[in-house]
């Protein structure tokens, strides 16, 4: 008896196997928590996994609970939890048998109030700002007239067409719109990334750089504008070598963007005016400047002309300025005459006293000195060549006695250098004879164009030169008158005339019978 009492079960209860009362367990919690509204403050969280899926932990001053966002809800969220905020999360709780954990799956999350949003932006306003990007130093005046603009905003919004519709009503310009999210999951990664891209077009690329960029944005609750509040658009807004221009919200809204632009505009009209001019305005300011500077030409010109008139009248006129030269030219004339005849007069003095010296007996006597000493010279040169001639032949002769004792073979070697010599003599002989008859035919070949571009070949033909009583030639009837003596040249000769006005020779007037001399000078028959 004892045996079947022990071997008895000590209790009535179900007995469940580990995976049904785990089983159990999820579906009690899940029924009696299916939504639940949890405020807490997110911790340990690190950013989406790599399945897209956000792990970390919501907790309080007491207890923490395990949070997930799936991948799908993750996307749809209006901010991104980050680290230490306070929020509220809606969702479910559930269980996770694998390691007898309960965690919350969040369906939606929302900051524990604007206070939190404010704390954090406070927390990252203050943190960027020691790292001097909020700096006024940094901060760069805008272009006064701006060829090309570059707008980040939605392109579907009014922002955009309020920019548009302002810009042209103030001044035209090329406007370079990048469309972008500007509220939601990854509104924040397009603005930065739009920012960056318009400073990496190069000055002289395809796609022209702005020289202005404006932010823009419509008005919203803090959530809708929180992209603007994103660290990775304050750092690209600050890094832009373009002068940036944030127009996000209203004029009561402020986000971090506004701190680390180099302007803030309260609307995105009111960015479109600080961007570009007015026009009209310009065109008036133009037109008053131009109007101004015409009148101060006009100004400085009369007082220029008043001027050159003062100096006109201090200084004298014409004829006084030429009445001294004119008086010495007159007196230089007037003594020229004279001088002329007072200087001829001393040259025929001068002429004569020299002549007085030069009688035939001076000048027989000086030719007779002069041949004297010619025949000297040349008695003293023809002596000189003797001796250089006796001196030349005692050289020969004792050469002749040197090279008479030479070995056979050093005569038969100058005999070789003699022949060589006497061939070398010969060449250059005919080298010579070669280079005349060329240079001879060359020269002919030139008096051959010479004589064919001569006018004798002309006459030759039939024609005739006639040149005046100067000797000049004669090319229009007009240069001649009545009774002036003329040289006609033919071919063969030249015959001299004298003009009238019928066409025969005159009369009594003997033609010449004998033409003149080929090369002599030419002859002008007697008139007489």
């Amino acid at each position: 008896m004892s045996n079947v009492f022990e071997n008895d079960s000590p209790s009535n209860l179900t007995e469940y196997s580990v995976s049904e009362l785990s089983g159990s367990i999820k579906r009690t919690v899940e029924t009696a928590f299916d939504q639940v509204r949890v405020r807490g403050e997110i911790s340990g969280y690190r950013g989406p996994h790599s399945s897209g899926h956000a792990y970390f932990a919501l907790k309080d001053d007491r207890a923490r609970i395990d949070a997930v966002i799936w991948k799908g809800t993750f996307s749809k969220l209006k901010f991104r939890p980050e680290e230490g905020m306070e929020v509220i999360a809606t969702g479910k709780v559930t269980t996770f048998p694998g390691s007898s954990k309960y965690q919350i799956v969040i369906e939606t999350l929302e900051p524990a109030g604007a206070g939190a949003l404010m704390a954090l932006i406070e927390e990252r306003k203050r943190r960027l700002g020691a790292e001097g990007l909020f700096d006024a130093a940094r901060k760069r005046r805008l272009p006064f007239m701006p060829k090309v603009i570059g707008v980040v905003t939605s392109p579907t919004g009014a922002v955009i067409r309020d920019i548009l519709h302002r810009i042209s009503d103030r001044f035209p310009v090329h406007v370079i719109v990048w469309p972008v999210k500007v509220q939601g999951e990854g509104s924040g990664e397009e603005v930065a990334s739009a920012i960056r891209g318009f400073n990496s077009f190069a000055p002289d690329g395809q796609m022209p750089r702005p020289d202005v960029l404006i932010v823009a944005r419509g008005g919203g609750s803090l959530e809708d504008l929180w992209s603007f509040n994103d660290e990775a658009v304050v750092r690209a807004a600050a890094d832009s070598q373009i002068p940036l221009i944030s127009a996000v919200g209203h004029e009561t809204d402020w986000t971090l963007i506004d701190y680390a632009a180099d302007v803030r505009a309260p609307t995105p009209t009111g960015a479109a005016e600080m961007a570009v001019p007015v026009k009209a305005e310009l065109e008036a300011q133009t037109a008053g400047l131009t109007a101004r500077l015409q009148g101060c030409m006009n100004r400085r010109m009369d007082h220029h002309r008043q001027s050159v008139r003062a100096l006109m009248r201090a200084l004298p006129s014409l004829d006084q300025l030429l009445a001294l030269p004119r008086r010495r030219f007159d007196e230089a004339a007037a003594g020229l005459g004279r001088g002329l005849e007072l200087n001829t007069i001393n040259k025929r003095r001068s002429f004569e006293r020299t002549a007085a010296h030069l009688r035939p007996d001076v000048l027989s006597n000086r030719i007779g000195e002069r041949r004297q000493m010619l025949a000297e010279r040349i008695g003293r040169a023809e002596r000189t060549i003797e001796r250089l001639i006796d001196r030349s032949k005692s050289r020969v002769g004792r050469a002749d006695a040197v090279f008479g004792s030479l070995p056979a073979r050093l005569k038969s070697q100058t005999a070789r250098m003699r022949d060589h010599l006497g061939n070398l003599s010969r060449h250059a002989d005919t080298a010579v004879r070669h280079k005349l008859a060329r240079a001879r035919g060359e020269l002919v070949a030139q008096d051959r164009v010479l004589q064919s571009l001569s006018y004798m070949n002309v006459l030759k033909r039939g024609y005739a030169v006639i040149r005046d009583d100067e000797h000049r030639p004669v090319s229009q009837a007009a240069m001649l008158s009545s009774g002036m003596g003329i040289s006609i040249q033919f071919a063969d000769g030249e015959v001299g005339a004298v003009t009238t006005d019928g066409g025969g020779p005159p009369a009594g007037r003997k033609r010449a019978s004998k033409p003149s001399e080929p090369g002599s000078p030419p002859k002008q028959g007697s008139l007489f």
